[in-house]
């Protein structure tokens, strides 16, 4: 009985560890793809600017992001 016990809790103790670990790079993770959707958005902002106010730079910021010659 003692031996169940202490196997139970020994358990409960690697599967803490292991949920502690996962929600921790889970997290990361999630604020990795936060910081990234973040800085999309603002470097869309930057080119809607240009595209308002400086058609032809926008132009060129477009054909130098998709590689057309």
């Amino acid at each position: 009985m003692i031996r169940s016990l202490l196997g139970f809790a020994l358990l409960a103790i690697v599967a803490w560890f292991a949920l502690q670990l996962f929600f921790g790079l889970f997290g990361f993770v999630v604020g990795i793809f936060g910081r990234l959707l973040w800085l999309a958005f603002l470097g869309f902002l930057v080119y809607l600017m240009l595209k308002v106010f400086a058609p032809e730079t926008a132009a060129r910021v477009r054909e130098m992001i998709s590689g057309k010659a």
